[in-house]
């Protein structure tokens, strides 16, 4: 075997700094793998050599290779396999312990067969436990017992032995079947459902393929550096194009895998996910149908890829989604929400204006507000020479002047949920409020800094800013709220950001063999670090608003500060001879805040909705006692249900039943859009108080004033 690691070569880089999850291994078709067939290639060691090679000499995190890295990739790759740890037990874990301070040397000399070993093992165990569940559906399971069951096990210790694992099984399986239960499904249904969800399971874990299991264990490596570097095989390369084109023919939402389900990450502005305000992030996916009336299928413990397969189809098909919202209560039914599939092109995510006027504590104020739902950029029309291409910059340089024109008095950038998009846009975006002058800094794994410049002088908007932020305000987003902070240019109003402030590029690994025309598939690889004017880096902390709204300081399972090993917040040195402005004044606004949303039952209503969430997300538990079960879910529901009627009556929106059990729209696209604008609002009622703030006569004045008098 001849690699050849020369000067590093990457694709085109264009710098779009979305948070991705990528997707994960492909099936491929319905074959069944054979045992036999489960074995490293050559390809497969030539890519373990390269990927090494690569990420010790690139790669923006110095990590030595050696046995304490080694433990780390054993665990990770376990982890992959059985995230539940449903599976493996202890006793299975003692057969290939040797290998915990071995996988070093192991993707050193390319030498993979004790991945592929301990997958085979893994294989042989998802086939023993399906079938022994499948068997538990002819049992005669105890439903009388008060008993609970820990649903979410990634926290939990191995299981000692086949006994245990038999017992977590028998719960398992009478979790599932109390689930369906308690969605009017008939015993008849709920066992061919189950059967049908277990056997896809096991079918499914036989179609990996070695280039599946030689991906998931290069990526056990990567992944144990830092959240962002993965390797993706070829025909994983392809899918993550299609991802990336604006054309993608789908729902318009990004997903990941979490324990057994599929989650949505966010949706994509512009797409049906997103027109349809049925889905939101923490949304789990459960279900899918073809068409109008096709059979919903269980989801369930299937692959990422393959319930992304399911969802993607021609433009103008509908496709059904079984949901459980996030945060939902064990047992609440779950939501079916029907989608058509379309193009998500880039005028659908194009920035939209507003203006907010009349509102309690405005006066007569008119606050302009333009809505940001990512950075994008028509590369491919900008490079055929097109002089109108779209972008970022130039739509907000259009809706700022008609905001002039129209008269208002101060402008709120709204970049909640914008997970970025090209650097080039948020470095343009910044020029539009300041004069020339240094955006960001960009420091690479050989110690190389950049500074990214605004070059044009032209302000077009000189007037009071506020930009607002939540958790999901990521990347080049994090750069604008970042810089306009550091230049004392508007006020930062919201969450705590994202904190995803490294930059990624797209490695061919097919490049560092002498052929070069063979595909080994690609590495997304974590090469530089964003750092502010300021020299505060804009990883894993984000941007710290000026003025942080109830409960957005709290969470600690959001954005990069959620990842496990995550790049950590650092410091360098700020740019020289740029004036670092602190804004005056906020301290003043900040009681007239406090006491208007101290009554606001809109912010009631998000405080309640934090509440419920983060009290479920700590439970991973629930109890196999049906009636129990109920009033646990009743008691939950019902608590929302209160607190979001509070909210409807005060802004004059149809409530929803108070009883649980009873039907009601859940394609409330008025109640999605009112929820949304609470903290929009009370944004432009904060710019307000903040500009009335600035033109108070100042001391001096008013002692002249007086003397005039």
């Amino acid at each position: 075997m001849r690699v050849i690691v020369k000067k590093l070569v990457v694709l085109p880089l264009l710098l779009l700094l979305f948070s991705v999850q990528l997707a994960q291994a492909a099936v491929d078709g319905e074959a069944i793998v054979a045992e036999k067939d489960l074995q490293p290639s050559r390809m497969h060691r030539q890519t373990a050599v390269i990927v090494t090679r690569v990420v010790d000499r690139y790669h923006f995190r110095k990590v030595d290779l050696d046995d304490q890295m080694s433990q780390e990739i054993f665990k990770r790759y376990l982890e992959t396999l059985d995230p539940n740890k449903s599976f493996f037990s202890d006793k299975d874990l003692a057969a290939f312990a040797d290998q915990r301070t071995s996988f070093d040397n192991a993707l050193k000399t390319a030498d993979l067969d004790p991945a592929f070993a301990i997958f085979r093992l893994y294989r042989q165990r998802v086939e023993h436990w399906t079938e022994y569940a499948t068997g538990l559906l002819g049992a005669d399971l105890d439903f009388s017992i008060d008993e609970d069951y820990r649903f979410d096990r990634s926290k939990a210790p191995w299981a000692k032995d086949d006994v245990e694992l038999a017992d977590i099984w028998r719960k398992r399986v009478k979790n599932d079947i109390l689930a369906l239960r308690m969605l009017g499904k008939s015993e008849g249904e709920i066992k061919k459902e189950l059967r049908k969800r277990y056997e896809s399971l096991q079918r499914r874990i036989f179609q990996f393929t070695a280039d599946d299991v030689f991906q998931t264990f290069i990526n056990a490596y990567t992944l144990s550096l830092e959240p962002h570097t993965s390797y993706m095989s070829p025909e994983v390369s392809e899918n993550f194009d299609i991802s990336m084109r604006l054309s993608l023919e789908g729902i318009g939402a990004v997903l990941r895998s979490k324990n057994e389900f599929t989650e949505i990450v966010r949706t994509v502005p512009g797409g049906p996910a997103d027109e349809s305000g049925q889905l939101s992030k923490g949304d789990r996916i459960i279900g899918i149908g073809q068409g109008s009336s096709g059979e919903i299928e269980s989801v369930v413990g299937w692959r990422l890829q393959d319930v992304v397969d399911k969802i993607r189809g021609p433009k103008g098909t509908q496709v059904r989604l079984e949901v459980l919202p996030k945060g939902a209560a064990a047992g609440r039914p779950p939501k079916l929400i029907e989608l058509v599939r379309n193009d998500i092109k880039l005028e659908d995510q194009a920035a939209k204006k507003s203006i907010v006027q009349g509102l309690p504590g405005m006066g007569d104020s008119k606050i302009g507000v333009i809505e940001i739902p990512a950075f994008y950029r028509d590369f491919q029309g900008q490079s055929s020479g097109d002089k109108d291409f779209r972008s970022t910059t130039r739509d907000v340089r259009s809706l700022l002047n008609e905001l002039k024109t129209a008269g208002v008095e101060g402008v709120v950038i709204d970049l909640r949920n914008n997970g970025g998009g090209s650097l080039t846009e948020a470095t343009e975006l910044t020029g539009l409020f300041i004069p020339t002058g240094p955006v960001v800094q960009v420091l690479d794994s050989n110690g190389h800094l950049d500074i990214e410049k605004d070059q044009d002088p032209e302000v077009v908007y000189r007037g009071p800013l506020a930009v607002l932020v939540n958790s999901d305000s990521a990347s080049a987003s994090e750069i604008f709220a970042g810089a306009i902070q550091d230049y004392g240019r508007g006020i930062i109003i919201g969450e705590p950001t994202f904190g995803k402030g490294t930059v990624q590029t797209l490695i061919n690994l097919g490049r560092f063999i002498r052929s070069g025309d063979e595909d080994l598939g690609r590495l997304r690889l974590t090469m530089a670090q964003f750092y502010r004017i300021s020299g505060s880096s804009t990883q894993f902390r984000g941007v710290e608003p000026d003025i942080l709204f109830p409960n957005a300081g709290g969470n600690k399972d959001q954005g990069e500060r959620s990842l496990e090993n995550a790049l950590p917040w650092g410091k360098i040195e700020p740019v020289r001879n740029v004036e670092l402005i602190k804004k005056q004044g906020i301290e003043q606004i900040l009681p007239a805040h406090r006491e208007r949303i101290k009554d606001n039952h809109g912010f009631q209503f998000l405080d309640e909705e934090h509440r419920i969430v983060k009290e479920l997300r700590e439970r991973d538990t629930v109890s196999l006692l049906e009636s129990k079960r109920k009033a646990e879910w009743r008691k939950t529901e019902v608590a929302r249900r209160a607190s979001e009627n509070r909210f409807r009556r005060s802004v004059g929106l149809p409530l929803l039943p108070d009883n649980p059990d009873e039907e009601h729209d859940e394609d409330d696209e008025e109640g999605m859009k009112a929820i949304s604008q609470i903290e929009l609002k009370e944004a432009a009622v904060l710019l307000a108080d903040y500009i009335r703030y600035q033109q108070r006569p100042s001391p001096t004045t008013r002692a002249a004033s007086l003397i005039d008098l």
